[in-house]
């Protein structure tokens, strides 16, 4: 199966209403079609250390910030093949690099803590970031109902579309269904437009008419940001239940 390893482009993402969305479509549809395999369920798990050293880096939004994770477009067996995938951010350019290999080969070496069964540039770069952070677990499970989109014209150009984002800190198997907390408002889309160089003509007046502006938007980050919050408030509830506050008088 041949599929592309390397990525070099621009990313940027903007949260609309199901109207915006349907507004955007129509814009793009002269430019633009649907990929062959339709509205997909994209299933993510991100790597990171105990205490969230990458992500918590990564929101403090420096110069260079890179994220670890495994991820597959359908639910995945022990030998559907999975992406194992580096997402570097350095100023404003993405660089993703990316093996394909069998759920089980993956499953196997980030369970033992063994190298992937990969010799190559992508396979090296991938060991040295397991050990340059020390032992990587699952930190969250993300999946994404997606529509892709990519140029009429067999440029570079690609659009998606995700909605009802969840997220989980738990059941971390490609091969368990989507399920888990929201991420976005009902009725509400993450549309990222991920281009090699400056956007067309076209889709900058697409975007200017339908009056919409960039977000800033992580999905895990986001998650993160969630779990913390759950967390927060779990122990201010054990502490509200447990130990009362003692009036002094």
């Amino acid at each position: 199966m041949e599929y592309q390893q390397t990525f070099q482009r621009y990313e940027t993402k903007y949260l609309l209403t199901m109207q915006e969305k349907a507004t955007m479509l129509q814009a793009i549809a002269p430019y633009m079609q649907l990929d062959q395999y339709g509205r997909t369920t994209v299933r993510s798990l991100y790597f990171d250390t105990e205490n969230y050293q990458i992500i918590r880096h990564s929101l403090e939004r420096p110069a260079y910030r890179e994220k670890l994770r495994i991820r597959s477009y359908k639910t995945a067996g022990p030998e559907d093949m999975v992406f194992v995938e580096i997402k570097k951010k350095y100023h404003s350019v993405v660089y993703k690099r990316r093996l394909a290999l069998p759920e089980k080969q993956v499953r196997q070496s980030f369970t033992t803590g063994q190298p992937l069964p990969v010799h190559s540039q992508i396979g090296n770069e991938i060991a040295y970031m397991r050990q340059c952070y020390g032992p990587l677990r699952p930190a969250v499970f993300l999946s994404a109902e997606r529509e892709a989109y990519f140029a009429r014209d067999g440029g570079e150009l690609r659009i998606t579309f995700d909605e009802n984002i969840l997220y989980r800190d738990s059941d971390f198997s490609l091969s368990s269904p989507a399920y888990g907390k929201p991420l976005l408002e009902p009725e509400q889309s993450l549309m990222e437009i991920k281009a090699p160089y400056a956007l067309p003509l076209w889709l900058c007046h697409a975007i200017h008419d339908c009056g919409i502006r960039r977000a800033t938007f992580s999905k895990y980050g986001t998650a993160y940001r969630r779990m913390q919050e759950e967390k927060f408030h779990a122990n201010d509830e054990r502490r509200t239940f447990y130990e009362p506050v003692q009036r002094v008088v």
